[in-house]
């Protein structure tokens, strides 16, 4: 059956609709995953792309360093189908070898059939008399669906600071999120890079080898963890194979999707040899277990997570000989609570900005005045550079749903409905946007959460609430107010628990001007959400208004 009609009004032009059960946004871990479950329920689905090819983030993120933080065995679908014959070649693979793993996957589910590259949403709308969304894109073409599902990620909008004078200066500009794909060459090259997340910290390790001269201005040091990165050899991948099956069941289990989680004790429930002990070990572990694997107190405890910190320094500044540089990047008191801020995994970054090669610019004793025609004005002087890149990072978890024109029953778009703050249920739905879902988005486990776990987890718990609804004829579905307070209510008073609002962090929302300062994920663990999920859908899908 041919789901494409050609619908003409008056004299206007015709504009091809296609109908379907659900309409996808988005065609990284989350949207893929989706459109593969859904198909195989019984409905049917498309799924709309930006991008020229699948693969979310793995498609935008090309910048010269660009790997995942997580190894490569967790970072990956469940589906035995696909990792029984899928190997990474490193433990953290980079952004090529993740573009490979995406083809791997669609040669397995023949996914890409039913989605449509290289167009974006312009807007939609809901009709209450068919109970359906129709929505618009820049290619001219409608969808009508009865669910709308918005896979967009956590930084698919990225954040470009307004510097005075960008259009003035002559060289490139380059955000890290928006990198060209056919690559930047940076050698022999006077290069700035801005920031110090993730992407950050990535392009100085390659530009300090590529580059002519490197400079690196950055306001807060990111707390930056050793990845020990290494190749992968086929016996280390078949001895990796052998643990996979527990290591898939594990990460629904744990609180950030991995297959480790926190210690079972805290950091002064042992005597100092025995903490110094399990420091180390966690440490030699490398990557996030640092970060997620460590004492249970050390989120919640700020005696607790200064003695995590006052380890890492201990270990950075072995490395750095620089007085100055040791007080820019690992400074005696904490710039913030360690890991409240997402952690970055480094190589050989604290080598790299002591070379001779690279100058670096606190910007909280010398701030950026203005871009000029040859590069950056700081109030101590000019700098010229060739390149400058803008790692300063995105409008995370939320943003990429505010910066649609999807209009709700009210008349608001999300953004302007959440412009004082994010109200959601289950952090899946909002009130105003019937038949609307979001996975990856805010008040979900999603930037807590190894991304194609929360992928699966959030996913499957949506595929089934599609499958009930459908079955049971009910063609509206809409999240209630006083749900939404009492998500909203129980996100914050957990959050207030912790350490991270202690922090000007993305997870806060306060790296963008404006931005309500709230905790942005829930922050109570995957397994506990999960089980939120179940209650509802067990009490009668408790905390929606529905109706057949």
């Amino acid at each position: 059956m041919d789901n494409n009609v050609i619908m003409e009004t008056g004299a206007a032009p015709s504009v091809q609709t296609t109908d379907v059960d659900v309409l996808v946004v988005g065609a990284g871990f989350a949207g893929l995953y989706q459109l593969h479950k859904l198909r195989q329920a019984g409905f049917r689905v498309k799924v709309i792309e930006a991008g020229s090819d699948i693969g979310g983030i793995w498609h935008w993120n090309r910048y010269p360093g660009a790997r995942v933080d997580s190894h490569g065995a967790m970072y990956q679908y469940s589906d035995p189908d696909l990792w029984k014959d899928w190997a990474y070649k490193e433990l953290y693979p980079g952004w090529e070898e993740l573009r490979a793993y995406f083809d791997h996957v669609d040669a397995k589910w023949d996914l890409r059939k039913d989605v449509v590259l290289s167009t974006r949403v312009t807007g939609a709308d809901f009709d209450e008399s068919t109970r359906k969304w129709t929505v618009h894109t820049d290619k001219g073409g409608d969808y009508v669906a009865r669910s709308f599902v918005l896979c967009t990620g956590f930084a698919s909008k990225p954040y470009i600071p307004e510097f005075e004078g960008m259009k003035d200066f002559k060289g490139e500009i380059h955000h890290t999120g928006l990198w060209p794909q056919q690559g930047v060459d940076m050698r022999g090259k006077r290069v700035a890079v801005i920031g110090m997340g993730a992407s950050g910290v990535q392009v100085m390790q390659e530009a300090g080898a590529e580059a002519k001269r490197v400079t690196h201005f950055l306001r807060t040091p990111c707390l930056a963890i050793p990845m020990w990165q290494r190749q992968m050899t086929e016996v280390d991948n078949e001895e990796m194979r052998k643990h996979l099956p527990e290591d898939m069941m594990k990460r629904k289990q744990t609180f950030g999707g991995f297959n480790y989680d926190f210690q079972d004790v805290g950091v002064y429930e042992v005597d100092d040899a025995k903490r110094e002990e399990m420091f180390e070990s966690i440490w030699k572990a490398g990557g996030f277990w640092w970060w997620l694997n460590n004492f249970n107190d050390v989120l919640f405890d700020e005696r607790s997570n200064r003695a995590q910190y006052d380890f890492w320094r201990k270990k950075v500044l072995a490395r750095i000989k620089d007085p100055r540089l040791a007080e820019i990047y690992a400074p005696e008191q904490p710039p913030h609570p360690y890991g409240v801020k997402r952690p970055s995994l480094e190589q050989n970054f604290y080598e790299v900005v002591q070379q001779d090669n690279v100058d670096v610019v606190d910007l909280k004793q010398e701030p950026i005045v203005r871009f000029t025609e040859k590069g950056i004005q700081t109030t101590k002087g000019e700098y010229e550079f060739d390149i400058i890149v803008l790692a300063t990072g995105f409008d995370a978890v939320s943003g990429g749903l505010t910066q649609l024109d999807i209009r709700g029953t009210a008349g608001r778009t999300l953004g302007e409905k959440w412009r004082d703050g994010v109200r959601t249920h289950l952090g899946m739905a909002s009130r105003e946007f019937p038949n609307l879902y979001f996975i990856y988005g805010p008040q979900s486990p999603s930037g807590f959460c190894n991304g194609p776990t929360a992928a699966e987890a959030q996913g499957d718990e949506l595929v089934k609430l599609l499958v009930k609804f459908r079955d049971a004829g009910i063609t509206r579905v809409e999240a209630k107010a006083d749900a939404e307070e009492a998500w909203r209510n129980h996100c914050k008073m957990v959050a207030d628990m912790t350490l991270f609002p202690k922090a000007d962090s993305w997870y806060m929302g306060a790296n963008i001007p404006g931005k309500p300062r709230e905790l942005l994920m829930y922050p109570s663990g995957l397994p506990a959400y999960l089980q939120a999920c179940e209650d509802s859908i067990s009490k009668h899908f408790a905390g929606f208004e529905v109706s057949r």
